[in-house]
Parts: structure tokens; sequence; C-alpha cells
């Protein structure tokens, strides 16, 4: 118990819209620090299939070796990846980000249930951003190791699962049911904004000095973390206001430091304030008692976690839905840049239109189950429409017509159930009613949903590059597969 001082009280709508917008920006930065590795694929792997038939042909006339492995150091991209084998190689590098992320995911929300969301979140990103800027640091000090690039993206993984269950809790702390799928759909915009923003920021560089793709994001992500640390507010507590003759509870800020010093103008009466004019001369103030919580309760358990009616079920759909936006979200760029000839850059700008139809599909998913009031069934229209939608993109390529209408629409169908089942799918049942009343389930619920979800996003990446090597086509077989496998697995006995 600690008392506090007394001034008018603020309105909450001003500490909703704060978290809201923070929370954005925040996530916002670990997108944007997420995107950079796919854009850059191109640049440390250029063509080198030409080279390679220009070396035969060379070595035919009897062309000194020194030349030709000069050639081919040149024209070739980046060691390691000038190799043959560049597709398992990029695919193995993602696949250590995503299968750490994947592993970290369900002890980071543990762990989140039982730290001050601030100080574990700013951790997080101030540690994703150093490593992401020594995944940068590569190009400057001529780093040719693999395993240093696979080493600083496990260690990227698992420190950016700080993120998502902390912004979630957040979010899910200080907005109620009412509405959730449209306001949970317009902040997981976020996930779009930052892969777009992280496009443009990489594309930039990523001809010239491909390492300040990385660094520049590296640095965004740090100074996010200090932004975070200095205003996060991550939830409301209740306060008990002692008066001679009344007593009431109203709503007192967390600020992460502890209990800030609230003030409030309140009279020595209720009655007498319902009969002042609001122009009255304020009463002079009253202490304040701040209680911390009537009965606080426990953490939920792992176990205790997955007992909720649906997570499972969800948790496996989004490992499918996840398995295919992060395929889109790795593997995009450098596929545009071989199906369509382009540039590395030229290429990055275009992928931007599948995250543009990424936010229009999260939004419009959350608005469609918040009408219908069942969120199982949304996804459920998404992904089915979703997996044609992915075979005529792969129809078009081999005709080699890409409408660029095509993209849009995949981004949406793609991203609208990866969306709405991450964000208000993960709040309803981290507020379940079979938890009565503890919301210190969300943390963990989240996390089992998305950790299952990211063991998908790191097999999505890592078989496209296995399955590339045969042609893109299966690429998207593989794609509609796992669309209609996450349609089966929704959930059909709880529908919400």
């Amino acid at each position: 118990i600690q008392s506090c001082d007394c001034l008018p009280v603020c309105s909450p709508f001003r500490y909703r819209a704060l978290t809201f917008i923070l929370t954005f920006l925040l996530y916002t930065s670990f997108h944007l620090s997420r995107k950079p590795i796919s854009i850059v694929k191109s640049e440390l792997h250029k063509n080198c299939s030409a080279v390679s038939e220009a070396a035969i042909i060379a070595s035919s006339s009897s062309q000194q070796p020194s030349l030709l492995s000069l050639h081919t150091d040149v024209d070739c991209g980046w060691k390691p990846f000038d190799k043959s084998n560049y597709k398992q190689l990029l695919g193995a590098m993602d696949y250590s980000f995503l299968c750490a992320y994947a592993i970290g995911m369900y002890l980071s929300g543990i762990i989140g249930e039982r730290l001050p969301i601030r100080l574990y979140l700013t951790v997080g990103m101030l540690a994703s951003g150093v490593f992401t800027c020594l995944f940068g640091l590569g190009y400057i000090y001529n780093i040719h190791n693999l395993s240093f690039y696979i080493f600083v993206q496990v260690a990227n993984g698992l420190v950016q699962t700080a993120g998502w269950p902390s912004v979630v809790t957040c979010i899910g702390n200080w907005f109620g049911k009412g509405r959730r799928g449209l306001i949970m759909g317009l902040w997981n915009s976020h996930t779009s904004v930052g892969n777009i923003l992280g496009s443009l920021i990489a594309g930039y560089w990523v001809s010239s000095n491909w390492g300040m793709s990385f660094i520049v994001p590296g640095l965004i992500i740090i100074i996010m973390g200090v932004v975070c640390f200095l205003f996060l507010i991550e939830r409301k507590y209740k306060c008990l206001l002692s008066n001679e003759m009344n007593a009431f509870r109203f709503t007192v800020r967390w600020s992460g430091y502890g209990y800030r010093s609230l003030l409030c103008s309140l009279p020595q009466s209720y009655d007498t304030e319902l009969l002042l004019p609001r122009e009255s001369e304020r009463i002079p103030m009253q202490p304040v008692v701040v209680v911390k919580s009537e009965s606080e309760p426990s953490a939920i358990s792992f176990m205790g976690a997955l007992r909720i009616p649906g997570v499972v079920e969800f948790s496996l759909c989004l490992l499918f839905a996840k398995l295919v936006s992060y395929t889109f979200l790795f593997w995009l760029p450098l596929y545009i840049t071989k199906a369509a000839h382009l540039d590395a850059k030229k290429a990055g700008d275009l992928s931007t239109l599948f995250d543009v139809g990424g936010i229009v599909g999260g939004v419009l998913a959350g608005v469609i189950s918040d009408k219908l009031g069942k969120r199982a069934t949304t996804c459920a229209v998404m992904l089915l429409v979703a997996a044609p939608t992915v075979s005529l993109h792969c129809t078009a390529t081999v005709r080699k017509h890409r409408p660029l209408w095509m993209l849009l629409v995949c981004g949406g169908l793609v991203n609208g159930p990866y969306a709405l089942i991450t964000t208000a799918v993960s709040a309803d049942l981290g507020t379940h009613k079979s938890l009565k009343g503890n919301a210190r389930a969300l943390s963990t619920v989240t996390a089992i949903i998305d950790g299952t979800g990211s063991v998908g996003a790191a097999l999505g990446p890592l078989l496209a590059g296995l399955l590339s090597a045969g042609g893109w086509d299966q690429v998207f077989y593989m794609l509609m597969t796992a669309d209609f496998l996450a349609l089966l697995v929704r959930p059909l006995t709880c529908i919400i």
C-alpha cells in the first residue's frame, strides 16, 4: 500500500491511445529488422548459373584459371553463398532464426508472466538491435564464415521472442472484448508496415552496401527499445480512495517503475459533486491509497494454458497459416528477382504489395469476425479462398504473366487468418471464461499459439529452399497444401 497525492484524473482513453500507438511502433520495429534478410538474399547470391556457363566456355578456350576465379568472386555473390547450393544455405539461415524463435517463444510467455513487461521488452529490443547490426557488420568487416551468420540468426531469434507476448499482453490489458477484432486488425497491421519499411530501407542500400540494410534497422529497434523503457504503461491497477464518509474505486496508471504519483481532485462528498456546476471551485484534495490487488492471481502453468478450450486447435491452425505467410516473407523478393528478372531493389519494392494486401486482409478479417462473432469461421473461409489464389499465382508464373493485383489479393488472404489468430483469437483465449477472471494467462497463451505457429514459420522457408531447386511451382504446391491443412485442423468444436 502506498499513498499518492491528488490531481484531476485523466481520461483512460489517452492511455489506451498511447498503448495502442506505442506497441504498434514497437512491434513495427521488430518486423522492420526481420525483413532485410529477404531483400539481401539476391545480393548474397547473384546469377551464378550464368557465370558457371561462362566458366565452362572459357575453360574450353584455355583461359587462365586465376581470371576465372576472380570473375566468379566478383559476379557470383558473397561467400559462402556463392556456391550452387546457395538456396539450401539461405534456407538454413532462415531456419536458424525461426527455429530459435519457435523454441524461445514457449519459454518467453512463461517468463513474461513473471517479469515486468516494460523491462523484459526493453531488454529484448536492445539485444535484437545489437544482433541485427552484427549481421550487417559482417559486410563491413568482410566476414565469410557461415557459422558467424548462423550464430547471429539464432541469437536474434531467441531475443526477439520477448516482443510478441509482451505487446499482446499490453493491448489485452487495456482493451476489452468489444470490437476486439477491428482493434486488433488495425493494430496488427504493424506486421505489414514493418515489412514494407524494412523492404524500403534494405532496398535503398542493398546494391551499394548491404551491411547498412541491417545496421540501420538495428539502430532503429535500439532507439525504440529506449522509448519502450521510458514510456510504456503496462496495465491498469486499482486504487482505493479513502474519505471520512465514502470510499471510491477508480483506475490508476502503472508506469513500470512502480506506482506513479496520481493526483485527483475529488469533493468531500459524492452527493456534493453531483450538485456543483463544473465551473465551481474545486474542493481541497483528499488522500488516496493505492492497492496493488485485493487477491493477485498466480501465473498460469504451461499445461494449464494448454487445457483452455481452443488453444491446441488454433495453435495447429496457425502452424500451417504462418508457414505460408513466412515463406512469402523470406522468399518472395528472391522469387520475384528470379522469375521477373528484376534487380534486388525493384524486387524488394514490388514485394511490398503483398504486405499492403496483408494490412487490408488483417483489418477485414477482424471486422468480419466481430460482425459474425465467430473467429474460426472467418479464418476457415479466408483459408479456403487462399489456396486457389496461390494456385493462380503459380499458373501466372508459368505463363510469365504476373498481374500486380494478384500480390495484393494473395497478401490479404494469406495474412488475414494469420493476423486474426495471433491477435484477437489469442486475446480471447487468454481471457477465456474458464480462467475465472485470471488475466495473467494472456502472455502464456499468446506464446503457445505463436510459438507453435513459429514452428511452421521455420519449416516453410526451409522447405522452400529445398523445393525451389526443382522449380518454384513445387514451392507453390507446398503452400497450397499448407493452406488446406490449416483449414482441416481449425477448431470445429469451439467456434469463437
